[in-house]
């Protein structure tokens, strides 16, 4: 079996659970190291992940992966996390999920644009561009990247 149907197989066993836990499959990643493999589990939910949900749940996955025969006999060390501040804004749910934020994506027309978001859903996005709105259909966006900022405005107002 190769590598991308043996993660289709792993998705499509972990959904059902990770879906019972509240959390949504954002990655399944399977990569080798040495004599074992890697697998890199990666979720999230409109609430975010802390780190006492994420035990919680690889607990639940490790058990789902023991009872299938999806991993083969290799052996594999699992990793379940949450995706980084870098992960590509490319579902409606993840624009959803950094309402606040500062992004920067590329436009299906060409150029980008860089605004805060102030509102997300299944059609679109309202970005703030410079205190003005825009709002913007999924299919106008290419993939977005949460902008690191050191310092908000709002940070600089409460330090006053």
């Amino acid at each position: 079996m190769g590598a991308q149907a043996r993660e289709e197989r792993i998705a499509e066993l972990l959904e059902p659970v990770l879906a019972e836990a509240g959390l949504d499959l954002e990655a399944v990643e399977l990569t080798p190291a040495g004599k074992r493999r890697v697998l890199r589990v990666v979720v999230d939910s409109d609430d975010g992940v802390d780190l006492d949900r994420v035990g919680e749940v690889s607990q639940e996955v490790n058990a789902a992966l023991d009872a299938s025969d999806v991993m083969g006999e290799l052996p594999y060390v699992l990793e379940v996390t949450s995706p980084g501040v870098d992960r590509p804004l490319t579902q409606p749910r993840h624009w959803r999920r950094s309402r606040g934020r500062l992004v920067k994506a590329a436009l299906a027309g060409g150029g980008d644009v860089t605004g805060r978001v102030t509102d997300a859903d299944d059609e679109g996005v309202t970005l703030d561009v410079e205190g003005r709105p825009r709002t913007l259909a999924h299919a106008e966006l290419g993939p977005g990247r949460v902008q690191v900022e050191f310092r908000r405005e709002a940070d600089t107002d409460a330090a006053d």
